[in-house]
Order: structure tokens, then sequence, then C-alpha cells
């Protein structure tokens, strides 16, 4: 049966979205936390210990990430977290973002293979935990994947999460499936595919064309449709009651942690940007999400979505 995983999206699936998400749409495998930047010079943040609190995160299978080219600041981290009760952490090589790229991290780091075997052997010899790695298949040539394949094919990865794109493809250009191919076939560890996979018949399709691969990590196509993992394994399309009730619950979170209402619609528009386009004709209430500075135009217009606008019926 596939396992089905939520992607670390940062500064959208912290720790509160997770709890709501996780009690709404039970069915969801695991979560991946968005990933921790080791520092040098100073401990976790207190946004960070919030993140990794196993009390924020009871009931809910989640894995840590870690962002990071420094075997030391990774091996740290890892024990950290392996202190405070976690049995795994994932090694982010996928993140495409300039900023992050132009330090060697995330995907970054694959533009140093030799550098990066030597960062795999330090952390699997000294680490007693399982590793998981989300990569990207290169930074600018597809036929990069060939070497970090055969990198990755040297230690015993819990599972090769693989986004089928380079770092300069950002999130814009097609999907390499021909390189998924090839690791489905030459991999030795277990495979989780990820990338642009947002619908029913999207998933369906994937499944069919690689039933071998179980594992399939999602990210903004949940975000679109929270309940797209609960359409998989049960049936049950999302429902605007549901929506609804899934809305008002990280609302109300919302309004109680954040501080003033700037924080909280900040975060709601934020959702409303994936969610939006399950209903119909949705254009003059999104404008209104958008365009609300203030708690009560912010519910009159998700009031008048909701009353006014029929869901789609496919999504």
């Amino acid at each position: 049966m596939t396992e089905y995983y939520f992607a670390p999206l940062e500064g959208i699936t912290g720790c509160l979205f997770r709890q709501v998400h996780h009690r709404h749409f039970p069915q969801m495998d695991r979560y991946f936390m968005p990933f921790l930047v080791p520092h040098e010079k100073r401990t976790f943040n207190g946004k960070e210990l919030r993140e990794m609190d196993p009390e924020n995160n009871k009931g809910i299978w989640v894995i840590p990430q870690i962002m990071t080219n420094k075997a030391e600041d990774f091996i740290s981290t890892a024990r950290k977290l392996q202190n405070r009760g976690y049995e795994e952490v994932n090694l982010n090589l996928g993140c495409p973002s300039k900023t992050v790229v132009s330090k060697g991290r995330g995907s970054g780091f694959l533009a140093y293979p030799e550098q990066l075997d030597a960062f795999l052997d330090q952390i699997f010899q000294k680490l007693d935990m399982k590793i998981s790695v989300k990569t990207r298949i290169g930074v600018e040539d597809e036929e990069e994947f060939g070497r970090l394949l055969e990198i990755y094919n040297h230690y015993p990865l819990s599972e090769l999460i693989i986004h089928p794109r380079l770092q300069r493809d950002q999130y814009k250009f097609p999907i390499h499936m021909e390189i998924f191919d090839q690791a489905v076939k030459d991999s030795k560890n277990v495979l989780c595919y990820n990338g642009d996979l947002t619908m029913k018949e999207e998933v369906e399709n994937f499944q069919k064309a690689f039933p071998g691969v179980e594992r399939i990590m999602i990210g903004r196509g949940l975000l679109r449709n929270p309940g797209l993992v609960q359409e998989m394994k049960t049936g049950q399309v999302l429902s605007k009651e549901q929506l609804r009730e899934y809305h008002d619950d990280i609302y109300q979170v919302y309004q109680d942690t954040q501080c003033g209402e700037r924080n909280v619609l900040f975060r709601m528009k934020e959702l409303w940007g994936f969610m939006i386009d399950l209903f119909e004709e949705p254009k003059k209430y999104g404008k209104k999400i958008r365009k609300s500075q203030k708690l009560w135009e912010y519910e009159e217009a998700v009031n008048g979505l909701f009353e006014e606008r029929d869901f789609r019926r496919k999504f």
C-alpha cells in the first residue's frame, strides 16, 4: 500500500499547521518538518525548539529535516534531535533557492559530488539513527544524476526522495521523468517520488507508470486540496463543509497563537493562494481575501465565498 508524505514547506507547514491538518485528515502517513539550519554560534532558537518539541507533534509521525554542507553540524543537530526522541532525520539536497544554493547548501551541494560523498561517509560513520535524503537530480544538467545516484547507492539510506528537476529548473520547467525511471532501475535504496502531483488522476497515473514505488511526497498539491490523501486512501472527496471546518480550525489556532491581525492575515492569505481554485468562479472573493486588512473584512470575504460559490466538481 502506498504511503503518503506531506512535504516540508518553509513558513507554512509548521507544527501548528501539522496538528490541524492531521486532526482533519488523519490519513497522512508522515510529515516532514521544514528544514533546520545548524548555527555554529548558538543553539536552537525559540521557534525551532517549538517545532521539534515532541509535545507539539504528538500523535503525528514527523521527520525533522536538516540543511547544511558541514558534516559536523549535521551530526551535532541530529544527535540533539535524537535526544528529543526522533529516530530519523532527513538531509535537504533539494531546496533550489538561490540564497541557499549560493552557500553550497540544499541543491547547491549537488555541484560538489566528491564533497557530498565525504559528507555522507562521515555522517553514516558517526550516527546510529535512520538518515534519508531529499534530492534534486543535479544543478545544471540531468547527466549529473548518474554520479549522484552512484554516491547515494554507497550508503544505507532509509529512503531516497527524488524531485526530478534540476536546481536551475526551480519549479517552472517540466519534470525529468526519464531520470526518475533511471533511479527506479538503478537505485539500491527505497525510493520516494516528489513533484507535480496535485490531483487524484495525476497520482493514479504515476502509480500505473511506477507500480513498484510505494512512497509519494506531496507539497503544494496538499495545500491546494488538503483532502487529497483522504481521497486516495478512502475515496472520500473533500467537501465544502469539510474544508470549512478545516479552515475555521486553523484560522482559530492562528488567532490564538500569532501576534496581531497582520500575522494571522498573512498566513491565511498564503493558504488561500492555493485553496481558492477549489471553488467555481472564485476571482471576486479571492480578490477580497487578498485585499482584506482587518479580520472582520477577511471573515466577510470568506463567508461570502463559502455561501455564494459552489465547489468545483473536479479538482
